[in-house]
Protein backbone atom coordinates (compact mmCIF):
# COMPACT_ATOMS: atom_id res chain seq x y z
CA UNK A 1 0.00 0.00 0.00
CA UNK A 2 1.73 3.28 -1.55
CA UNK A 3 0.73 6.89 -0.93
CA UNK A 4 3.98 8.46 -1.80
CA UNK A 5 5.42 9.29 -5.35
CA UNK A 6 8.54 7.98 -6.48
CA UNK A 7 11.07 10.86 -6.39
CA UNK A 8 10.65 11.15 -10.35
CA UNK A 9 7.30 11.85 -10.02
CA UNK A 10 7.73 14.41 -7.22
CA UNK A 11 10.17 16.01 -9.64
CA UNK A 12 7.52 16.19 -12.36
CA UNK A 13 5.17 17.70 -9.92
CA UNK A 14 7.46 20.81 -8.79
CA UNK A 15 9.18 21.09 -12.65
CA UNK A 16 5.31 21.65 -13.53
CA UNK A 17 4.44 23.78 -10.44
CA UNK A 18 7.14 25.88 -11.10
CA UNK A 19 6.47 26.52 -14.48
CA UNK A 20 2.08 27.26 -13.74
CA UNK A 21 3.12 29.77 -10.64
CA UNK A 22 6.12 31.54 -12.42
CA UNK A 23 4.78 31.64 -15.95
CA UNK A 24 1.12 31.34 -15.75
CA UNK A 25 -0.64 32.26 -12.82
CA UNK A 26 0.84 35.76 -12.94
CA UNK A 27 -1.18 36.18 -16.29
CA UNK A 28 -4.00 33.94 -15.49
CA UNK A 29 -6.52 36.34 -14.87
CA UNK A 30 -5.61 39.10 -18.05
CA UNK A 31 -6.08 35.73 -20.36
CA UNK A 32 -9.16 34.87 -18.56
CA UNK A 33 -10.60 38.70 -19.14
CA UNK A 34 -9.39 39.07 -22.28
CA UNK A 35 -10.76 35.62 -23.51
CA UNK A 36 -7.29 35.61 -24.91
CA UNK A 37 -5.76 31.75 -26.15
CA UNK A 38 -2.77 30.87 -24.35
CA UNK A 39 -1.27 30.00 -27.39
CA UNK A 40 2.14 30.96 -26.21
CA UNK A 41 1.69 28.86 -22.98
CA UNK A 42 0.80 25.90 -24.67
CA UNK A 43 3.83 26.23 -27.28
CA UNK A 44 6.30 26.70 -24.23
CA UNK A 45 4.56 23.66 -22.75
CA UNK A 46 4.98 21.58 -26.05
CA UNK A 47 8.90 22.56 -25.99
CA UNK A 48 8.73 21.61 -23.06
CA UNK A 49 7.55 17.81 -23.54
CA UNK A 50 4.45 17.74 -22.17
CA UNK A 51 2.59 17.48 -25.00
CA UNK A 52 3.96 14.28 -25.41
CA UNK A 53 4.24 13.43 -21.61
CA UNK A 54 2.44 9.91 -22.31
CA UNK A 55 3.68 8.73 -25.41
CA UNK A 56 6.81 6.64 -26.12
CA UNK A 57 9.95 7.54 -26.45
CA UNK A 58 10.57 6.06 -29.44
CA UNK A 59 7.92 8.79 -30.95
CA UNK A 60 9.51 11.73 -29.04
CA UNK A 61 7.34 11.34 -25.78
CA UNK A 62 8.00 11.47 -22.00
CA UNK A 63 7.17 7.36 -21.71
CA UNK A 64 5.04 8.43 -18.60
CA UNK A 65 2.26 7.11 -17.24
CA UNK A 66 -1.90 8.29 -15.88
CA UNK A 67 -0.38 8.79 -12.91
CA UNK A 68 2.39 11.49 -14.52
CA UNK A 69 -0.66 13.02 -16.39
CA UNK A 70 -2.63 13.36 -12.95
CA UNK A 71 -0.03 15.11 -11.58
CA UNK A 72 1.02 17.59 -14.39
CA UNK A 73 -2.48 18.02 -14.75
CA UNK A 74 -3.53 19.10 -11.73
CA UNK A 75 -0.66 21.80 -11.08
CA UNK A 76 -2.00 23.30 -14.52
CA UNK A 77 -5.36 23.37 -13.30
CA UNK A 78 -4.29 24.59 -10.15
CA UNK A 79 -3.68 28.63 -12.18
CA UNK A 80 -5.84 28.26 -15.41
CA UNK A 81 -8.02 25.08 -16.51
CA UNK A 82 -8.37 25.14 -20.07
CA UNK A 83 -4.56 25.38 -20.38
CA UNK A 84 -4.74 21.71 -18.73
CA UNK A 85 -7.82 20.99 -20.90
CA UNK A 86 -6.44 21.53 -23.95
CA UNK A 87 -3.13 19.73 -22.86
CA UNK A 88 -4.98 16.56 -22.31
CA UNK A 89 -7.15 16.07 -24.32
CA UNK A 90 -4.60 16.66 -27.24
CA UNK A 91 -2.89 13.97 -25.37
CA UNK A 92 -6.31 11.79 -25.49
CA UNK A 93 -5.72 12.26 -29.02
CA UNK A 94 -2.55 10.72 -29.50
CA UNK A 95 -3.13 8.05 -27.15
CA UNK A 96 -5.79 6.89 -29.09
CA UNK A 97 -3.57 7.14 -32.64
CA UNK A 98 -0.70 4.90 -30.24
CA UNK A 99 -2.85 2.94 -29.29
CA UNK A 100 -4.83 1.95 -32.50
CA UNK A 101 -3.35 3.52 -35.34
CA UNK A 102 -1.28 2.06 -37.65
CA UNK A 103 2.54 2.06 -37.64
CA UNK A 104 2.99 4.34 -40.66
CA UNK A 105 -0.12 6.66 -38.61
CA UNK A 106 2.30 6.89 -35.45
CA UNK A 107 5.17 7.56 -37.64
CA UNK A 108 3.40 10.29 -39.47
CA UNK A 109 1.92 11.92 -36.23
CA UNK A 110 3.12 11.12 -33.01
CA UNK A 111 6.92 12.72 -32.92
CA UNK A 112 4.97 16.21 -34.12
CA UNK A 113 2.27 15.75 -31.61
CA UNK A 114 4.93 15.36 -28.95
CA UNK A 115 6.25 18.82 -29.52
CA UNK A 116 2.71 20.48 -29.87
CA UNK A 117 3.51 21.53 -33.37
CA UNK A 118 0.60 19.00 -34.96
CA UNK A 119 -2.40 19.44 -32.48
CA UNK A 120 -5.07 17.16 -31.94
CA UNK A 121 -8.75 17.73 -30.79
CA UNK A 122 -11.66 15.27 -29.52
CA UNK A 123 -14.91 15.49 -31.94
CA UNK A 124 -17.21 12.34 -29.99
CA UNK A 125 -20.35 14.59 -29.13
CA UNK A 126 -22.60 16.29 -31.12
CA UNK A 127 -25.85 18.23 -30.62
CA UNK A 128 -28.19 15.33 -30.30
CA UNK A 129 -25.23 13.10 -29.06
CA UNK A 130 -24.09 14.05 -25.41
CA UNK A 131 -23.86 11.23 -22.67
CA UNK A 132 -26.06 9.06 -25.60
CA UNK A 133 -23.36 8.25 -27.95
CA UNK A 134 -25.95 6.00 -29.77
CA UNK A 135 -27.86 9.27 -30.96
CA UNK A 136 -24.43 10.07 -33.27
CA UNK A 137 -25.68 11.78 -36.26
CA UNK A 138 -21.98 12.52 -38.32
CA UNK A 139 -21.63 9.62 -41.26
CA UNK A 140 -19.02 8.53 -43.39
CA UNK A 141 -19.48 6.49 -46.72
CA UNK A 142 -17.21 4.30 -48.32
CA UNK A 143 -16.34 5.49 -52.17
CA UNK A 144 -13.47 3.04 -52.93
CA UNK A 145 -10.23 3.88 -51.14
CA UNK A 146 -11.67 7.01 -49.77
CA UNK A 147 -14.55 8.15 -46.61
CA UNK A 148 -17.21 11.37 -47.56
CA UNK A 149 -18.15 12.78 -43.90
CA UNK A 150 -21.46 14.54 -43.23
CA UNK A 151 -22.67 15.99 -40.04
CA UNK A 152 -21.13 18.09 -37.09
CA UNK A 153 -19.31 18.24 -34.03
CA UNK A 154 -20.25 20.43 -30.45
CA UNK A 155 -17.72 20.78 -27.80
CA UNK A 156 -14.80 20.95 -29.96
CA UNK A 157 -12.16 22.23 -27.10
CA UNK A 158 -9.24 24.19 -28.56
CA UNK A 159 -10.48 23.78 -31.88
CA UNK A 160 -9.73 27.11 -33.23
CA UNK A 161 -5.90 26.68 -32.82
CA UNK A 162 -5.39 23.15 -33.61
CA UNK A 163 -4.67 20.89 -37.02
CA UNK A 164 -6.70 17.72 -36.43
CA UNK A 165 -10.07 16.21 -35.09
CA UNK A 166 -10.20 13.01 -34.22
CA UNK A 167 -13.77 12.58 -35.92
CA UNK A 168 -16.41 9.85 -35.06
CA UNK A 169 -18.79 8.81 -37.32
CA UNK A 170 -21.77 6.65 -38.08
CA UNK A 171 -20.45 3.69 -40.64
CA UNK A 172 -22.96 1.17 -40.17
CA UNK A 173 -26.36 0.31 -39.25
CA UNK A 174 -28.75 1.33 -36.09
CA UNK A 175 -29.04 -2.19 -35.26
CA UNK A 176 -25.18 -2.69 -34.99
CA UNK A 177 -25.49 0.51 -32.37
CA UNK A 178 -22.08 0.96 -30.54
CA UNK A 179 -19.91 -1.11 -32.97
CA UNK A 180 -20.95 0.82 -35.93
CA UNK A 181 -18.55 4.10 -35.16
CA UNK A 182 -15.44 4.85 -36.94
CA UNK A 183 -12.70 7.41 -36.10
CA UNK A 184 -10.99 9.31 -38.93
CA UNK A 185 -8.52 11.64 -38.57
CA UNK A 186 -9.35 14.89 -40.70
CA UNK A 187 -7.91 18.20 -40.86
CA UNK A 188 -9.65 20.87 -38.91
CA UNK A 189 -9.67 23.10 -42.36
CA UNK A 190 -12.47 21.12 -43.70
CA UNK A 191 -14.72 21.82 -40.72
CA UNK A 192 -16.74 24.97 -41.34
CA UNK A 193 -17.70 26.57 -37.75
CA UNK A 194 -21.12 27.03 -37.10
CA UNK A 195 -20.67 28.93 -33.39
CA UNK A 196 -18.27 29.69 -31.27
CA UNK A 197 -19.90 29.66 -27.89
CA UNK A 198 -19.72 32.12 -24.89
CA UNK A 199 -19.38 30.33 -22.19
CA UNK A 200 -19.46 30.99 -18.73
CA UNK A 201 -15.65 29.49 -17.77
CA UNK A 202 -13.02 28.05 -19.69
CA UNK A 203 -13.16 31.39 -21.98
CA UNK A 204 -9.39 31.16 -23.47
CA UNK A 205 -10.07 27.69 -24.99
CA UNK A 206 -12.91 27.78 -27.17
CA UNK A 207 -15.21 24.96 -27.31
CA UNK A 208 -17.17 25.55 -31.44
CA UNK A 209 -19.48 23.61 -33.28
CA UNK A 210 -18.23 23.10 -36.87
CA UNK A 211 -20.00 20.63 -39.47
CA UNK A 212 -18.50 18.66 -42.34
CA UNK A 213 -20.09 18.24 -45.72
CA UNK A 214 -18.93 16.08 -48.20
CA UNK A 215 -15.56 16.14 -46.90
CA UNK A 216 -13.52 13.18 -48.04
CA UNK A 217 -10.39 11.65 -46.10
CA UNK A 218 -8.48 8.54 -47.37
CA UNK A 219 -8.64 5.12 -45.81
CA UNK A 220 -4.90 6.34 -44.35
CA UNK A 221 -7.29 8.65 -42.05
CA UNK A 222 -9.30 5.85 -40.93
CA UNK A 223 -8.06 5.31 -36.86
CA UNK A 224 -8.68 1.81 -35.66
CA UNK A 225 -10.97 -1.21 -37.08
CA UNK A 226 -14.25 -0.20 -38.78
CA UNK A 227 -17.23 0.17 -36.64
CA UNK A 228 -15.21 -0.53 -33.38
CA UNK A 229 -14.12 3.28 -32.67
CA UNK A 230 -16.75 3.79 -29.97
CA UNK A 231 -15.64 0.71 -28.36
CA UNK A 232 -11.89 0.82 -28.22
CA UNK A 233 -12.21 4.44 -26.79
CA UNK A 234 -13.30 2.31 -23.36
CA UNK A 235 -9.65 1.33 -23.65
CA UNK A 236 -8.30 4.52 -23.05
CA UNK A 237 -7.04 6.23 -20.14
CA UNK A 238 -6.45 9.69 -20.67
CA UNK A 239 -9.69 10.53 -19.25
CA UNK A 240 -8.56 10.84 -16.10
CA UNK A 241 -7.63 14.56 -16.53
CA UNK A 242 -10.47 15.27 -15.97
CA UNK A 243 -11.39 14.67 -12.24
CA UNK A 244 -6.91 15.69 -11.85
CA UNK A 245 -8.74 19.26 -13.25
CA UNK A 246 -11.28 19.29 -10.05
CA UNK A 247 -8.50 18.69 -8.13
CA UNK A 248 -6.46 21.42 -8.97
CA UNK A 249 -8.86 23.98 -8.31
CA UNK A 250 -10.09 22.74 -5.33
CA UNK A 251 -6.14 22.96 -4.35
CA UNK A 252 -6.54 26.02 -5.56
CA UNK A 253 -9.74 27.53 -3.49
CA UNK A 254 -8.04 25.87 -0.64
CA UNK A 255 -4.59 27.59 -0.83
CA UNK A 256 -6.30 30.64 -1.92
CA UNK A 257 -8.78 30.90 1.57
CA UNK A 258 -6.17 29.54 4.15
CA UNK A 259 -3.59 32.60 2.49
CA UNK A 260 -6.64 35.28 2.39
CA UNK A 261 -7.84 34.17 5.73
CA UNK A 262 -4.88 34.29 7.61
CA UNK A 263 -4.01 37.56 6.60
CA UNK A 264 -7.58 39.07 6.71
CA UNK A 265 -8.36 40.55 10.28
CA UNK A 266 -12.09 41.41 11.71
CA UNK A 267 -12.60 42.35 14.85
CA UNK A 268 -8.54 42.87 15.91
CA UNK A 269 -7.88 39.24 14.84
CA UNK A 270 -7.40 37.03 11.51
CA UNK A 271 -11.05 35.66 10.39
CA UNK A 272 -8.58 32.37 10.36
CA UNK A 273 -9.25 32.46 13.84
CA UNK A 274 -12.95 32.05 14.31
CA UNK A 275 -14.06 27.94 14.79
CA UNK A 276 -16.53 28.70 11.85
CA UNK A 277 -13.72 29.42 9.09
CA UNK A 278 -11.58 26.98 10.77
CA UNK A 279 -14.13 24.28 10.06
CA UNK A 280 -14.88 25.22 6.29
CA UNK A 281 -11.25 25.33 6.00
CA UNK A 282 -10.99 21.96 6.99
CA UNK A 283 -14.15 20.67 5.03
CA UNK A 284 -11.84 21.73 2.14
CA UNK A 285 -8.89 20.35 2.90
CA UNK A 286 -10.28 17.20 3.38
CA UNK A 287 -12.25 17.25 0.34
CA UNK A 288 -8.58 17.78 -1.79
CA UNK A 289 -7.13 15.17 0.03
CA UNK A 290 -9.84 12.91 -0.92
CA UNK A 291 -10.35 13.87 -4.22
CA UNK A 292 -6.40 13.61 -5.02
CA UNK A 293 -6.78 9.70 -3.60
CA UNK A 294 -9.47 8.79 -5.78
CA UNK A 295 -7.90 10.28 -8.72
CA UNK A 296 -4.33 8.84 -8.25
CA UNK A 297 -6.15 5.30 -7.55
CA UNK A 298 -7.80 5.66 -10.74
CA UNK A 299 -4.68 6.44 -12.49
CA UNK A 300 -2.24 3.64 -10.84
CA UNK A 301 -5.15 1.41 -11.27
CA UNK A 302 -4.76 1.95 -15.13
CA UNK A 303 -0.82 2.04 -15.33
CA UNK A 304 -1.19 -1.31 -13.91
CA UNK A 305 -3.61 -2.86 -16.71
CA UNK A 306 -6.33 -3.04 -14.59
CA UNK A 307 -10.52 -2.19 -14.82
CA UNK A 308 -10.85 1.29 -13.89
CA UNK A 309 -14.48 1.79 -14.68
CA UNK A 310 -15.60 1.89 -10.96
CA UNK A 311 -12.52 3.95 -9.71
CA UNK A 312 -12.84 6.31 -12.52
CA UNK A 313 -16.61 7.29 -11.90
CA UNK A 314 -15.92 7.54 -8.25
CA UNK A 315 -12.65 10.34 -9.24
CA UNK A 316 -14.92 11.91 -11.65
CA UNK A 317 -17.78 12.56 -9.45
CA UNK A 318 -16.13 13.16 -6.21
CA UNK A 319 -13.17 15.12 -7.30
CA UNK A 320 -15.58 17.49 -10.05
CA UNK A 321 -18.04 18.39 -7.18
CA UNK A 322 -15.05 18.79 -4.86
CA UNK A 323 -14.16 21.89 -7.03
CA UNK A 324 -17.41 23.42 -7.50
CA UNK A 325 -17.93 22.79 -3.58
CA UNK A 326 -14.30 24.42 -2.22
CA UNK A 327 -14.42 27.36 -5.13
CA UNK A 328 -17.81 28.08 -3.74
CA UNK A 329 -16.98 28.06 -0.36
CA UNK A 330 -13.36 29.77 -1.24
CA UNK A 331 -15.71 32.73 -2.70
CA UNK A 332 -17.64 32.81 0.40
CA UNK A 333 -14.72 33.29 2.64
CA UNK A 334 -13.22 35.75 0.89
CA UNK A 335 -16.42 38.30 0.74
CA UNK A 336 -16.96 40.90 -1.61
CA UNK A 337 -13.16 40.68 -2.73
CA UNK A 338 -13.75 37.19 -3.84
CA UNK A 339 -16.63 38.17 -6.43
CA UNK A 340 -14.38 40.61 -8.18
CA UNK A 341 -11.79 39.82 -10.85
CA UNK A 342 -9.38 40.80 -8.29
CA UNK A 343 -8.82 37.55 -7.50
CA UNK A 344 -8.88 34.58 -8.79
CA UNK A 345 -11.45 32.87 -6.77
CA UNK A 346 -14.22 33.91 -9.34
CA UNK A 347 -12.71 32.32 -11.72
CA UNK A 348 -12.21 29.43 -10.14
CA UNK A 349 -15.36 28.17 -9.34
CA UNK A 350 -16.94 29.23 -13.52
CA UNK A 351 -14.31 27.01 -14.53
CA UNK A 352 -15.18 24.44 -11.95
CA UNK A 353 -18.79 24.45 -12.97
CA UNK A 354 -17.46 22.84 -16.84
CA UNK A 355 -16.41 19.88 -14.86
CA UNK A 356 -19.48 18.31 -13.51
CA UNK A 357 -20.60 18.35 -17.21
CA UNK A 358 -17.30 17.67 -19.01
CA UNK A 359 -16.68 13.72 -19.85
CA UNK A 360 -19.86 13.24 -19.38
CA UNK A 361 -22.37 14.36 -16.31
CA UNK A 362 -21.58 13.32 -12.94
CA UNK A 363 -24.89 11.42 -12.78
CA UNK A 364 -24.13 9.19 -15.11
CA UNK A 365 -21.05 8.32 -13.78
CA UNK A 366 -23.32 7.84 -10.47
CA UNK A 367 -25.19 5.18 -12.65
CA UNK A 368 -21.81 3.94 -13.34
CA UNK A 369 -20.64 3.87 -9.61
CA UNK A 370 -23.61 1.94 -8.16
CA UNK A 371 -23.83 -0.37 -11.23
CA UNK A 372 -20.42 -1.56 -10.39
CA UNK A 373 -21.10 -1.84 -7.30
CA UNK A 374 -23.87 -4.04 -7.59
CA UNK A 375 -22.04 -6.57 -9.79
CA UNK A 376 -19.19 -6.71 -6.93
CA UNK A 377 -20.35 -5.75 -3.73
CA UNK A 378 -17.39 -7.37 -1.49
CA UNK A 379 -14.40 -4.73 -1.36
CA UNK A 380 -11.99 -8.05 -1.39
CA UNK A 381 -9.22 -9.45 -3.43
CA UNK A 382 -11.67 -12.00 -5.77
CA UNK A 383 -12.45 -8.50 -7.24
CA UNK A 384 -9.49 -6.97 -7.36
CA UNK A 385 -10.51 -4.21 -5.38
CA UNK A 386 -6.80 -2.87 -3.84
CA UNK A 387 -6.47 0.18 -2.96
Amino acid sequence: MKFQLTEEQQRLRDEVRQYAQDVIEPQAIELDQAEKHPTEILNDLGDRGYAGLTLPEEYGGMGEGMLELTISTEELSAVLMPVASALALHLGVAEAIQRFGTEEQRDTYLPSMATYDTVGVLGLSEENAGSDKSGLETTAEREGDEWVLNGHKQWLTNFLHADYVLTYAKTGPEQESSHNITAFLVPTDEFDVEQVWDTLGARTVRSPKATLSDVRVSEQQRIGAVGEAYVQRKNLQTGVNVPARGVGIARAALDDTVAYTSQREQFDQPIGDFQGVKWKVGEMAQRVDTARLLTLRAADRADRGHETTREFSMAKVFATQAAVDNANEAMQLHGGIGYTTETHVERYLRDARLLTIAGGPNEGHKDTVAEAVYDHPRWDSNHDRDI
